[in-house]
């Protein structure tokens, strides 16, 4: 019996060249199954930019006055000066304004618990009759503790918009709690009415993405669900600096890269 054409025997060398050929074709359509399937891409970004002075000459900061009257000694240590706006010379940068996002989008619940497990306490202390930092950043579920670093009595004066007020004695190294209820709508002065010019701010938040700016201005907020988000700027004495108020600015976060917003200028 004959075999046809298509039923005759393959032999070795006929075989090599066919897989010769199948590898080929594997390797021609790997690029195409690559762009199919692309890698993971980044769901997170970065918020940066820089507030700065604009309002004419920088102000100088001034010596508290109450400061050189104080019958504390600790509290002549150096001379000490008003934070109520304090502009870097140099770089006309504007220090401790909070930046923070309003009602961020997306899911961050993961990044978030991740947060609150490094930095479950936030510490406010009083060091030389100041409020160290004079600008705080809570996240609602942080614990926030008000302490004293000095040998002598303050108290903590702070009545914030939304959460119950407080005003106990703080004995000389001593701390006190704050039962936080709820995130605020915006910052909250803390005060000492021993010592009238001891002065602070504290920011109680829903979420983690909030900072406050460095000695040049400058502000970073990592980690925000990529796309569209707003942002705002806040400062104690000018308030909301942002173009439009409490509800911020609008910025597009890059899903791996970084949103520049660049120079906000304080023109008034």
């Amino acid at each position: 019996m004959r075999l046809s054409h298509a039923h005759r025997f393959v032999g070795p060398s006929a075989l090599r060249r066919f897989a010769a050929l199948a590898a080929s074709a594997l390797l021609a359509v790997a690029p195409a199954a690559l762009q199919a399937n692309p890698p993971a891409q980044a769901k997170t970004g970065t918020i940066k930019g820089k507030l700065v002075w604009a309002a004419g000459p920088v102000p100088q900061p001034k010596v508290e006055a109450n400061a050189a009257k104080s019958k504390d000694a600790v509290c002549k240590v150096k001379p000490i000066l008003s934070k109520d706006i304090t502009v870097d010379p140099a770089t006309k940068g504007v220090a401790d304004a909070f930046a923070y996002l309003v009602k961020p989008k997306g899911d961050y619940s993961d990044a978030e618990k991740a947060f609150l497990a490094k930095n479950p306490e936030v510490v406010v202390d009083q060091i030389n009759c100041e409020y160290v930092p004079y600008a705080t950043v809570v996240h609602k579920d942080q614990k926030l503790t008000f302490k004293s670093s000095d040998p002598v009595g303050h108290n903590v004066d702070f009545k914030p918009f939304d959460n119950p007020p407080i005003n106990p004695m703080l004995p000389p190294n001593g701390n006190v709690a704050y039962p936080i209820k709820k995130a605020e709508r915006r910052p909250s002065p803390v005060n000492c009415s021993i010592h009238i010019w001891m002065k602070g701010q504290v920011f109680i938040l829903e979420h983690p993405f909030a900072v406050v700016t460095k000695a040049d201005g400058s502000f970073e907020i990592s980690g925000v669900p990529a796309g569209a988000q707003q942002l705002v700027l806040w400062q104690s004495t000018k308030g909301y600096v942002t173009a439009g108020g409490n509800k911020g600015m609008a910025v597009t976060v890059p899903a791996g890269g970084t949103a520049d917003v660049g120079e906000v200028k304080i023109t008034k």
